[in-house]
Order: C-alpha cells, then structure tokens, then sequence
C-alpha cells in the first residue's frame, strides 16, 4: 500500500525548451519520443540544470471517465534561461507557475500504481482539486529508467477545493 505524502510547493514560471508528440497510453509513445529528445539535448543552449522534464498536457475532460485511448500532449523538456536558441525541429515552452503537489517516487517508471494512489486515494481525500495546468515529472540525477531504485518527483497541479456553503 502506498501512502506517500507530497510537499504542496508554488512553482514559478518556468522556460523549457524540447520535443513533443501527441499519444495516449493505448498508443505510448514516450520511448520514441525521449529517443529522439535524448540525442539532441546538447543542440540545446543556456541550460539551467541537467534534470529532465516530462511534461503532460491534458485537456479538460481527460480526467472525467478513464480511457486509455484518449489523446494527450507529451513533451521532452529541459530548462532553459531563455527562448533566444532553440534548435531545429525542437520548441519553446512556458511554464506557467501555480500550486503544484510533489511526491517523490522511487521504482519503475512504468510502475503506474503511484498515479493510482494519487488520483484514487490522496486527491479525494485532501483539501485539494486537479487545475487544469501541466502535469510533469522531473528526471533528476537519481533518475534511471527500469531500475527499480530509480527516483524521480512527480509534480501534480492543485488548487483549493471550493468551499461552498450549503444552506
């Protein structure tokens, strides 16, 4: 059972700088998408860390009925400190800051159980709602793919629940 409590964090805004597909996870294509990214990272000038981002873009009904088939934006991203030299076929992205949950996560990357847990267990059960912003992970030194001791932060973009009062 997993029972992981993320740090509420406000992210600022944010200049990344990649590569993007459109997939869902019936048709995952995020192996062939970091293999094209990964090779290409040095092209990329004014990097600000070495960590990796992979950044998902949802629109605003994905959440309401699970589909496996329904189509997402998938991105491979690194930070940048500014847009001024992108390399071909490689785009700019602006991150916008707000509330984010953080859970750090150790374990396989294909491992979906921590996603479960989130969205099933931790989010109905805190003060907090899905905003409908990016959700990312960040691939940090401790990052290595199918390696079970892998370690990466899974950002969650929050918001308040509303507060309605019922009279």
């Amino acid at each position: 059972m997993i029972d992981i409590k993320p740090l509420i964090q406000d992210l600022k805004e944010k200049k990344l700088a990649g590569q993007r597909t459109k997939m869902s996870l019936l048709n995952n294509k995020t192996a062939e998408l970091w293999k094209s990214f990964l090779p290409r990272r040095k092209e990329i000038t004014g990097k600000l860390t070495s960590d990796l981002f992979s950044l998902q873009i949802y629109d605003t009904s994905y959440f309401d009925n699970f589909d496996p088939g329904k189509v997402f934006e998938k991105w491979a991203l690194v930070e940048v400190s500014d847009f001024k030299n992108i390399p071909d076929k490689m785009e700019s992205f602006l991150l916008s800051g707000g509330k984010y949950a953080v859970f750090h996560y150790k374990g396989l990357s294909n491992d979906s159980s921590i996603f479960e847990y989130i969205f099933s267990t931790w989010l109905p059960a805190s003060d907090y709602e899905l905003d409908m912003r990016p959700h990312f992970e960040i691939l940090g030194e401790n990052y290595s793919n199918n390696n079970p001791n892998s370690e990466e932060e899974i950002w969650i973009p929050i918001k308040k629940k509303n507060s309605r009062l019922e009279i």
